[in-house]
């Protein structure tokens, strides 16, 4: 008989390749909560036709966060760090540069929230000249010191605390902030400190014989069929650089939802996990907002705690119902548009095994027309300069008007469906100023916007879920839409 778990994740991985191609894809369930189980289809590596298997080595690209997050938690519960003290407190190979002798120091809670000012960009022209997407190099060419790479410090680029940014530099620095501390290279310390006490035999974070035996090729889906990436190494490895397999992830979620403990060894005390899944950073207070290293969202009212993680022919997610005792792990090495839709899945996988579904488009709940012109406005992304994500999405502004009888909100941005604007459907009947897009045909399910008001009713701000991409209220400029 087959398992039930087995089967919904065998139905799920079914359904997402139906409409969403993939050179190949791991799908792993685990935890208290559920029996565990692992799906896979398609072709670690084409030209050899070797098979996706529970020990195929993928890139987990931005999921590293999460484990430079666990060994700078390691440290502070040995006393050892203050995640309030400044971080150039710690930091021995270089600084954190202020750009205003009035600025904040940036603390080790800002890193690990991204709100520490850290740019998103260091070297620009290295990532335009290059073609590729973050600041990397050949695997076979020396890597750069941090301390060498930044010149002995990291300019911030906005004050700390003042704007979430989300910034691979940030998380690179809590390396060297492991390494300065420890004494340990970072890929030794989390060799020691996390894969060896859970079991992870087949992880690490440098490009080792360990990992390359079965490393899965990376691929693109163009018009004429999938197309081999070459691999490279990142300067900013603490953010995004280690290799897993799904066996081992599956590892490192049972101890996320173990208290911190599985497989015989521990990582974490209970206690510290729990801080680390609880909201540290929200742009408004009807956001989920941001753990340390870990996003937060909530599936049909469980909360949950997630990561994707991005690099070029790699795409990866987790997400966990800690409350529930259930995880979820997914890894491709070739989707196309998989940075949109694997999270979409990946979190309704998880729904399935909850025995709820992603929040959708409400039509219980009446428009409030009445208040809409408190809202209707221009609003100023509130961003750093090198922060494409937020500048890709929001544009140069965002617009909010009221367009054949509907509240409507557009960017002017380069992503055509957000310049074209979206209905605002209310979610929330007891507050008028919360709505959610309905972004399903983009494979992104929905999304959550909430508008932030002064005394006197004025919109102050609109927040984006998801993303925490915010945006401030322009005064005396005209709407510019249709009504």
């Amino acid at each position: 008989m087959v398992d039930d778990t087995q089967l919904r994740v065998q139905e799920r991985v079914d359904r997402i390749l139906n409409r969403c191609p993939a050179v190949g894809l791991a799908v792993a369930v685990t935890g208290p909560g559920v029996a565990n189980a692992f799906q896979a289809q398609g072709y670690a590596d084409i030209a050899s036709k070797q098979p996706v298997t529970e020990d195929t080595v993928f890139r987990i690209a931005s999921i590293s966060k999460t484990f430079t997050a666990v060994a700078v938690m390691q440290l502070w519960e040995q006393g050892l760090l203050d995640l309030d003290r400044p971080a150039n407190a710690y930091l021995r190979s270089f600084q954190l540069v202020s750009g205003h002798r009035g600025w904040r120091p940036a603390t080790l809670r800002h890193l690990l929230t991204h709100t520490a000012g850290v740019p998103e960009w260091v070297r620009p022209s290295r990532m335009v000249s290059s073609g590729w997407f973050g600041e990397s190099f050949a695997v076979d060419q020396r890597l750069p010191t941090l301390a060498d790479y930044y010149s002995g410090g990291l300019r911030l680029a906005v004050e700390p605390g003042t704007i979430w940014t989300y910034s691979d530099h940030g998380f690179a620095t809590l390396g060297q902030v492991v390494e300065d501390v420890s004494g340990l290279p970072l890929h030794l310390y989390l060799r020691q400190f996390i894969f060896e006490p859970l079991g992870m035999a087949d992880s690490d974070l440098l490009r080792s014989e360990r990992v390359q035996a079965h490393l899965a090729t990376g691929y693109r889906l163009r018009s004429k069929g999938p197309r081999h990436v070459t691999d490279r190494a990142w300067v900013t490895a603490a953010a995004s650089s280690i290799y897993s397999t799904p066996r081992d992830m599956v590892r490192y979620l049972a101890a996320l939802l173990g208290g911190g403990s599985a497989a015989g060894g521990a990582i974490l005390k209970p206690e510290t996990l729990a801080m680390m899944f609880e909201a540290h950073h929200q742009n408004d207070p009807r956001i989920p907002g941001i753990g340390l290293g870990f996003l937060r969202a909530n599936v049909g009212g469980h909360p949950v705690v997630e990561h994707q993680g991005v690099l070029p022919g790699f795409n990866s997610q987790i997400a966990l119902a800690p409350g529930d005792g259930v995880g979820v792990v997914a890894l491709t090495n070739g989707g196309r548009n998989a940075a949109t839709w694997l999270t979409t899945e990946s979190l309704r996988l998880l729904g399935d095994l909850l025995g709820a579904e992603l929040d959708g488009i409400r039509n219980d709940i009446p428009p409030q027309a009445e208040t809409w012109s408190g809202l209707c406005g221009w609003y100023q992304p509130r961003a750093q300069p090198t922060d494409m994500q937020a500048w890709a999405m929001l544009g140069a502004g965002v617009e909010v008007w009221v367009r054949r009888g509907r509240l409507t909100i557009r960017a002017l941005s380069p992503i055509p469906a957000l310049f074209r604007g979206l209905p605002l459907h209310p979610d929330d009947a007891e507050d008028p100023d919360v709505f959610r897009l309905d972004l399903a045909r983009y494979g992104l399910g929905t999304a959550r916007v909430v508008f932030s008001r002064d005394a006197g009713g004025m919109a102050t701000g609109v927040h984006l879920d998801g993303l925490l991409l915010s945006a401030v209220r322009r005064d005396g400029r005209r709407v510019g839409g249709s009504g």
